[in-house]
């Protein structure tokens, strides 16, 4: 089992505390943010959010809202008619199923249409502050570099690392993964120098990136 702790504390030393980039400040707030922000950088998205959670305030509004309007205030985040269709879907499942709360349970509101597994740890770990794995793809590329795992596929991912780490250890993990992917440990062009993992990376030692 790698170190975890010293992981943890480099991480936090490069990128400061784990944080989520998407602004809210309630759990249908983020929710809302989440869907935005597929195929959208989280910079956009909260420039987006800044005018619209000052008309959206309820899951009603976004049911009550003719679709046309609501495409016209998300727009600039991209694939604006499948969001709003999503966003729309999704206030009226909460509201039908959940008597209007976004369930605090992660198997219960990645049941929700349009509501992935990866969404699903989003909200419930950063809104509701419980125990989640948010395995996206700058999580899972970072942690097959760092030794964490080997395997490809999301959910079997965040299975292998709540069976190793303590669940306390999960939500930091994957924010603080989630950023020195998105700034250091790119894709295409990883920023070796800045970082502190190079001893944990198995590429670098490798001479792969």
């Amino acid at each position: 089992m790698k170190d975890l702790y010293r992981i943890l504390e480099k991480l936090r030393r490069m990128h400061g505390e784990p944080r989520c980039e998407l602004k809210f400040s309630n759990p249908l707030e983020l929710t809302v943010a989440t869907v935005l922000s597929a195929q959208c950088t989280d910079e956009r998205v909260n420039m987006v959010t800044e005018k619209l959670f000052k008309k959206y305030r309820s899951l009603e509004d976004y049911i009550k809202i003719p679709i046309e309007e609501l495409e016209e205030d998300i727009k600039p985040t991209g694939f604006y008619r499948n969001k709003a269709k999503s966003l729309k879907s999704i206030a009226e499942e909460i509201r039908d199923r959940f008597s209007g709360k976004i369930p605090d349970n992660i198997e219960l509101l990645s049941q929700v249409k349009g509501i992935g597994r990866k969404s699903a740890n989003m909200i419930v770990g950063c809104a509701y502050g419980k125990p989640a794995v948010i395995v996206d793809t700058h999580f899972g590329r970072v942690a097959r570099r760092i030794g964490l795992t080997e395997l490809e596929d999301p959910e079997k991912i965040e299975k292998e690392i709540k069976e190793k780490f303590p669940e306390g250890s999960w939500l930091p993990l994957s924010l603080l993964l989630i950023l020195h992917g998105r700034y250091v440990c790119k894709a295409r062009k990883p920023d070796c120098k800045k970082c502190e993992l190079k001893e944990e990376c198995k590429f670098y030692s490798k001479g792969e990136l």
